[in-house]
């Protein structure tokens, strides 16, 4: 697969398992740097979120110009939900706010719930997102406690599965087009049910024809290309 340096410089996709906790602009960097004194160009399709895990699309030299294609793709995605709150963040970067009883609600309402975001919705973004307002990212905004105007945007859900009902936690499985916030897709799920939700794990599985059981993880894809770059005996 990975032959010489000038191969990255000619152009090469990167299949990346993101760690959790790590931003997507972490792993960029990370790669990038391993090419040194070499610059390269690296870039990411698709960003993730520093709590999400999964695959993250890495292109390097020629390849950064298909991006923007790569980042059309359809995206799935599997992770959790937990019932009964919501927190500011609609995941575990902030600490719940609103308690509700989950007691009265049954598996058949939350199958049923899945319905409604079929298709084509309006989605607002989370106001703790990477969305730029006004050249700022809009979580810079809400960690100062400004009150930005969210613009609700059209995404697609083609897939929305549950996969397991635990209380207070439900695990489900997405299939949705680029843009599609999965955080606000929960906290939507839970207003949907009369109750409150947020995201408690995220994966994404797949970007368009790539997987999640193909990608290298981040020091492993390290280790490879500092390998390429010691001179042979």
């Amino acid at each position: 697969m990975f032959n010489s340096i000038q191969n990255f410089a000619d152009g090469k996709l990167l299949l990346v398992n993101k760690p959790y906790k790590w931003t997507s602009f972490d792993v960029v960097g990370k790669i990038r740097n391993s090419f040194k004194p070499l610059k390269l160009k690296v870039g990411h399709a698709g960003t993730l979120d520093p709590l999400a895990t999964g695959l993250l699309i890495i292109c390097t030299g020629k390849m950064t110009k298909q991006i923007d294609t790569f980042q059309a793709e359809e995206k799935e995605y599997t992770g959790t939900m937990v019932l009964g709150s919501t927190t500011p963040t609609y995941d575990l970067e902030s600490e719940p706010k609103k308690l509700f009883e989950v007691d009265h609600i049954t598996h058949e309402q939350i199958y049923a719930a899945c319905a409604q975001f079929m298709g084509e919705i309006q989605q607002y973004p989370p106001a703790h997102s990477a969305i730029k307002v006004d050249g700022e990212r809009l979580y810079e905004k809400a960690r100062r406690g400004e009150e930005v105007e969210l613009k609700a945007r059209t995404v697609t859900i083609n897939e929305f599965e549950i996969t397991r009902v635990e209380l207070p936690e439900v695990d489900f499985r997405v299939v949705c087009s680029k843009g599609t916030y999965i955080r606000s897709l929960v906290n939507d799920f839970g207003k949907a049910l009369n109750n409150g939700a947020y995201m408690s794990r995220l994966r994404r599985t797949r970007s368009g024809n790539f997987r999640i059981e193909d990608a290298h993880e981040v020091m492993e894809l390290v280790g490879k290309i500092r390998e390429l770059k010691e001179p042979k005996e």
